[in-house]
C-alpha cells in the first residue's frame, strides 16, 4: 500500500470507531500514535543504543532495559510530547475553563426560573407569549453557558411543564426549547467559536463579532416564526388567562425585569463588550464572567459549597475533553498529513473543478451529515482541519466560513434521528411526551437555520459589518 492509502485506511478506521462509539479524543490519539509509529519507524534509530550496549558488554538486565526503551525510541513519542505541550500552552484556549466555570455558576444559581416567568409576565400580551419567553430565555442562558445539554435540560424541567399546563400545543413546545437551547454555541461569548479559532488560526475577537449578528439574526428568525404561528394558529399556544398570568402593574414588571433580566443580560454584554472593544483579551474577560457568575450566584443566595463543588468537577471535566481532543487531532492530523493524506484530498477536490458557491455547499453539507452522529467539538477539532488547507484555493475567508460552520452546526442537535437537543428534553419530559413529537417540532427550525444560512451568503455583510467596523478590513 502506497502512504496516501494508508492514511485513508486511517481516517476510515476512526470514522468505524467513532460510529461504534469508541471516546473520539482517545481514539484520535491511539490512531496518530499507532499509524505515526508505523509512518516514523526508523529500525536504524531504535537500535543504535541497544547495538552499542552489546559492543560494550553490558549485563542482561542492562540489555533488556534499553531493548525495551528502543521499542519507543520512535519521533511519534516526541511529536505526541511536543502536541501536547503546544495545546496545554495555548493562549487562546485558557479561557475555555473560565467560561465553562461562569456557565456552571450560572446554571446553579437559580437564576432561569425566575427569568423564564419575569420573561412571561413581560410578554404575556404577545401571541404564544409563554414560547416567546422560554425562546429568550434559552437564548441569554445558552448565551451564558454554551452548554447545550444543560440549556435543554434545565428549560425543559422549567418551561415544557409549565407550557403543557397552559394546553400549549406538544410539538410546538418542544420545538422553541430545542432550537433555543442550542444558540449557545454561535452567539458569542461562545465556546465553540473559541475552538474553531484556535482550530483555524483565526482571531477570536474577529470571530466573535462576526457572529454576533447572524446569532442575533437566526435568534429573532426563531422568535418570528414563533409568534407567527401562534397568531395564525390559536390551538397550538393559546393565550393565557388573566387570573393564570396575574394582575402585574407596569412597575412591578419592571422591578422584576431589573432583578431577574438585567443582571444576566449585563454580566454577558460586559464581558462580550470587553473582548469586542479591546478592553480585555478573551481570557481576561472569560475571569471576569467567572467571577460575575460567583458574584450573582451569591446575591441570589444561591451558591452553596455542594454546587461550587459541581461547578469546579464539571469545568474541569470538560476542559479535559476539549484538551485531549485537541491533543489527540493535532497528534492525528500531523500524520495523516505526513502520509500525504491531506494532499491527496485536496488533489482530489480541486481536480472536481468546483466553483466557491459548489464547494461551500458541499463542505456545509458534509458538515450537515456529520453532525447527526457527532457532537460539534469533534466536526470542529478533527474534520473542519480537512476543509482549511482548501479555502485558499476557492478564494474563502476562513472568518466567513466559520460563521456558516457555526450556523449550520445548530442543525446538529435538531436533525433526527441523532439529535441530541431531543434526546436531553425527552430525559426530562412527562411521559406522554414521545420522541417522534420533539422531532416533529425541531423540523421548521432546522429550515430557519438553512433559510438563515442563505441570508448570510448572500448578504455577506451581516457577518463583516461588525469586524470592519471594529476593526478594519
Amino acid at each position: 500500500m502506497t502512504e496516501p492509502q494508508v492514511a485513508v485506511g486511517m481516517l476510515l478506521i476512526l470514522i468505524l470507531a467513532i460510529f461504534l462509539g469508541f471516546p473520539v479524543a482517545f481514539t484520535l490519539m491511539a490512531l496518530g500514535v499507532a499509524f505515526g509509529y508505523y509512518t516514523y519507524f526508523d529500525a536504524d534509530r531504535m537500535w543504535r543504543t541497544y547495538d552499542r550496549a552489546v559492543e560494550n558488554g553490558a549485563d542482561s538486565w542492562t540489555l533488556l532495559e534499553t531493548w525495551v526503551g528502543g521499542l519507543f525510541n520512535n519521533r511519534i513519542f516526541d511529536l505526541f510530547v511536543n502536541q501536547t505541550f503546544s495545546v496545554m500552552s495555548n493562549d487562546v484556549l485558557t479561557s475555555i475553563p473560565l467560561f465553562l466555570f461562569m456557565g456552571y455558576l450560572v446554571e446553579r444559581a437559580n437564576i432561569v426560573d425566575r427569568l423564564f416567568t419575569t420573561l412571561y409576565i413581560a410578554t404575556r400580551r404577545l401571541p404564544g407569549a409563554m414560547a416567546v419567553a422560554a425562546l429568550v430565555t434559552c437564548t441569554l442562558f445558552a448565551t451564558a453557558t454554551g452548554i447545550v445539554g444543560a440549556v435543554v435540560t434545565l428549560m425543559g424541567l422549567l418551561a415544557l411543564p409549565a407550557m403543557l399546563k397552559a394546553r400549549y400545543d406538544v410539538k410546538f413546545a418542544t420545538g422553541v426549547i430545542c432550537a433555543g437551547g442550542t444558540l449557545g454555541i454561535l452567539i458569542p461569548p461562545s465556546i465553540m467559536l473559541i475552538v474553531y479559532a484556535a482550530t483555524s488560526g483565526v482571531s477570536v475577537v474577529r470571530m466573535y463579532a462576526a457572529a454576533l449578528l447572524p446569532g442575533l439574526l437566526l435568534a429573532g428568525l426563531y422568535l418570528l416564526y414563533v409568534v407567527t404561528r401562534a397568531m395564525l394558529n390559536k390551538d397550538i399556544a393559546p393565550r393565557p388567562r388573566e387570573e393564570d398570568v396575574g394582575d402585574y402593574t407596569t412597575g412591578q414588571v419592571a422591578w422584576m425585569m431589573f432583578t431577574s433580566f438585567v443582571p444576566l443580560a449585563f454580566l454577558i454584554f460586559a464581558v462580550l463588550g470587553a473582548i469586542l472593544f479591546g478592553l480585555a483579551t478573551p481570557t481576561e474577560a472569560a475571569a471576569i464572567g467567572a467571577l460575575g457568575g460567583f458574584v450573582l450566584a451569591v446575591a441570589y443566595r444561591a451558591l452553596t459549597w455542594q454546587r461550587l463543588k459541581e461547578s469546579v468537577y464539571l469545568t474541569a471535566r470538560t476542559s479535559a475533553m476539549v484538551c485531549w481532543l485537541f491533543v489527540g487531532s493535532a497528534t492525528f492530523a500531523s500524520v495523516f498529513a505526513y502520509l500525504g493524506g491531506q494532499q491527496m484530498i485536496s488533489d482530489f477536490v480541486t481536480g472536481l473543478d468546483m466553483s466557491p458557491l459548489m464547494f461551500l455547499i458541499v463542505a456545509q453539507l458534509i458538515i450537515f451529515l456529520l453532525g447527526w452522529p457527532l457532537e460539534w467539538t469533534e466536526i470542529i477539532v478533527i474534520f473542519i482541519p480537512i476543509f482549511l488547507p482548501l479555502l485558499p484555493h476557492f478564494g474563502i475567508d476562513p472568518l466567513f466560513f466559520g460563521i456558516l460552520v457555526a450556523i449550520n452546526l445548530q442543525t446538529a442537535f435538531l436533525s433526527p434521528p441523532m439529535a441530541m437537543s431531543a434526546y436531553y428534553l425527552k430525559g426530562v419530559s412527562p411521559a406522554h411526551v414521545q420522541i417522534a413529537d420533539i422531532f416533529r417540532g425541531m423540523m421548521p427550525y432546522m429550515g430557519i437555520v438553512v433559510l438563515c444560512m442563505v441570508l448570510i451568503y448572500v448578504f455577506p455583510d451581516i457577518a463583516y459589518f461588525l469586524p470592519n467596523l471594529l476593526y478594519g478590513n
